[in-house]
């Protein structure tokens, strides 16, 4: 039997199964809430392994580890970040987001969050925020098809088109059959393969150099900066921009719908902080993981004849060198999780964004039949457009991945926080914020370094700008609410109540 027999035989019994999972989601499936939020029931252990396989991504198991093996240590400030931004938004969005959901019309999308939490009867803020949720969506998608695409070009020497159109029509059949609790049941996989993975390659590719003391002189003879984290500068000038640039990532955390998505869907308040126990070890072991795989790359391809034509193929390189054919396919299934996973969340979630904030604004008296068959033609619809767009990718799959994470962190993360936390933010003030968020990281993405001179990323300036206009015009628009007053009240309370109850 051929060594690509095997991987082939790994990678339809993964596809099987996910479609397996699909299916048991489809008779879960009831209602178009069920379809879109899970009815609300899903465990610690599943929130927290679907936020985390989601986030993660293709960028986890090809992004990240590209990066590190160009750059080196410099862009593991990047996990850094996310660490840091993921701890403090299971610590203190995930609980009262969820009790606020709840009091706020039961809302199971941002966007009628946001209306609902600001009592805002112009509906400009849900249809903006149902916009904004599909346009960056669908490059988001994209950037994950573009991954899938060049995955089976190294994977299987298939052309481009169609290791991409695979990944699609696979993600598609579980999402279109079982929606939410299919995304959510099938990432808890797919974490889980995601994270072996990054245990087992790196330490097969330390002994394959020859242990630990071996593995630092090559990388240090291959790349002198690779184990500096400023890249062999003084954290001055341009090392400081990327430094800063690579920690804002975390501030996207607070705003990416996919993620919020999950804090949402708990069966309570109370389960945040057992969720947030085990999502953000498997983000620790999975991180540390891709960055070691990454330094361990640099290590053997100096000692070995070989070499790596594309750096974010790292991983699948030292699996198919290293390991057997079969475990070879597992480990492309880990690859292909890290991608399916976080695409058939944001189909979802676009979905839901679509017909619960954008059609039942002008169509109020849809049966939820006909909403859960709407539905599912968005996911379509959204997965078509990404396929279009990734045809011909202009960047790479970090680059495509930072703009859509930049996108919805300056867009949504401050309206988000300040609708959690401060009683006085106004449905025009989100709605300028939000507006100004969004615009902010398309022009400074295209324009910002050749007028400052400096790479700063865009959700930085984005980020900062949301939260000065929002105050700025909701200090302008205030109006006293006692209504929406006692409804702030009561959700502090009933996360703080739910927190000190043990999780069901």
């Amino acid at each position: 039997m051929s060594d690509q027999t095997f991987q082939i035989i790994a990678l339809l019994l993964y596809f099987a199964a996910m479609i397996g999972i699909g299916v048991y989601a489809f008779r879960q499936t009831a209602d178009h809430e069920d379809y879109m939020i899970a009815g609300r029931k899903l465990s610690p252990t599943t929130a927290a392994l679907s936020a985390g396989a989601s986030d993660m991504s293709g960028w986890l198991m090809m992004g990240l580890p590209g990066a590190i093996y160009v750059a080196g240590l410099i862009e593991s400030w990047i996990a850094i970040g996310l660490t840091i931004g993921a701890y403090l938004n299971w610590k203190f969005v995930a609980p009262r987001l969820r009790s606020y959901t709840e009091v706020a019309k039961n809302s199971i999308t941002i966007p009628s969050f946001f209306e609902n939490r600001l009592h805002d009867t112009s509906r400009a803020l849900r249809i903006a925020s149902g916009a904004i949720v599909l346009i960056f969506f669908t490059f988001y998608v994209s950037s994950m098809m573009v991954a899938g695409g060049e995955f089976f070009i190294v994977s299987f020497d298939t052309s481009y088109m169609t290791g991409m159109l695979i990944v699609a029509a696979v993600t598609l059949a579980y999402t279109l059959i079982g929606g939410f609790l299919a995304a959510s049941l099938t990432d808890v996989v797919q974490g889980t393969l995601m994270m072996l993975a990054l245990l087992i390659i790196p330490v097969l590719t330390i002994f394959a150099v020859g242990g630990f003391g071996d593995t630092l002189d090559a990388i240090r003879a291959a790349e002198p900066g690779a184990l500096s984290f400023t890249a062999g500068q003084a954290v001055t000038g341009g090392a400081t921009v990327a430094i800063i640039s690579a920690l804002a990532w975390g501030l996207g955390y607070f705003g990416q719908p996919h993620i919020i998505v999950r804090f949402m869907a708990m069966r309570e308040a109370a389960s945040a902080g057992s969720a947030r126990r085990i999502g953000i070890g498997w983000m620790v072991i999975s991180l540390f993981g891709a960055t070691v795989t990454a330094l361990a790359g640099i290590a053997y391809f100096q000692v070995s004849d070989l070499t790596l034509g594309n750096a974010e193929h790292v991983v699948l390189a030292l699996s198919q060198i290293l390991m057997h054919p079969f475990l070879v396919g597992l480990v492309f299934a880990a690859v292909l999780a890290a991608i399916m996973s976080t695409v058939s969340s944001q189909l979802i979630v676009s979905s839901s964004a679509f017909v619960e904030d954008l059609y039942r604004v002008f169509k109020k008296d849809s049966s939820p039949r006909h909403l859960m068959i709407l539905g599912r033609v968005v996911v379509f619809a959204v997965a078509i457009i990404a396929i279009i767009l990734a045809i011909d990718p202009g960047d790479t799959i970090l680059g495509l991945v930072a703009f859509a994470w930049a996108g919805f962190g300056a867009s949504f993360g401050p309206a988000i926080l300040l609708s959690l936390f401060w009683r006085k933010l106004t449905n025009w003030g989100a709605l300028a914020g939000m507006v100004t968020g969004a615009v902010t990281v398309f022009l400074w993405s295209s324009f910002g370094p050749e007028i400052f001179g400096a790479s700063l990323y865009e959700i930085v300036p984005g980020f900062g700008l949301n939260v000065l206009v929002s105050v700025v015009v909701s200090k302008l628009t205030y109006k006293a609410n006692p209504n929406l007053e006692h409804e702030f009240d009561q959700a502090v309370e009933l996360a703080k109540r739910k927190m000190k109850a043990p999780a069901a």
